[in-house]
């Protein structure tokens, strides 16, 4: 299974930004981890982070025939980008949302999501355990498919 794991503005601050909320590992760490959980099933990730909103857009369409399931975390843009709603929806991609934080415990702004009723499942509040959710959620998918 071939996995996109998106990752939306600001995770590059990881490790620096926030570690009460975001935990202390660095995005380079995240990724290394969310490789490993998923090549220990066999699985394959490509792992982008971008801050800007049409370049995860372009990741998505460029990435989009590789991938069998998208684990996306779309940060902010979570809140209002219609744009990327509309791409992850157009890809008819299975898509996965991700947050390390809980945003439904967060501030008023950050509690609601445009982009959850584009996928089908939602992991948030468990720090990178979210993604291994996330990760494990598309596994199950593939196995559901009996491939």
């Amino acid at each position: 299974m071939n996995l996109l794991v998106i990752h939306g503005p600001n995770l590059h601050l990881l490790g620096r930004r926030d570690p009460e909320i975001y935990g202390s590992a660095t995005l380079k760490e995240l990724n290394a981890a969310i490789k490993k959980h998923a090549a220990a099933s066999g699985a394959r990730v490509r792992a982008f982070q971008s801050n800007s909103e049409g370049e995860i857009i372009d990741l998505l369409t460029a990435n989009a025939s590789w991938a069998d399931a998208l684990v996306i975390n779309p940060a902010a843009y979570t809140h209002y980008s219609y744009a990327i709603r509309d791409a992850v929806e157009a890809l008819s991609l299975p898509a996965v949302e991700v947050h390390l934080s809980d945003i439904s415990k967060r501030e008023p702004f950050r509690r609601v999501s445009v982009i959850k009723p584009v996928c089908l499942a939602q992991f948030k509040g468990e720090g990178p355990t979210s993604y291994f959710k996330a990760v494990d959620y598309c596994l199950g998918l593939k196995n559901k498919k009996g491939e």
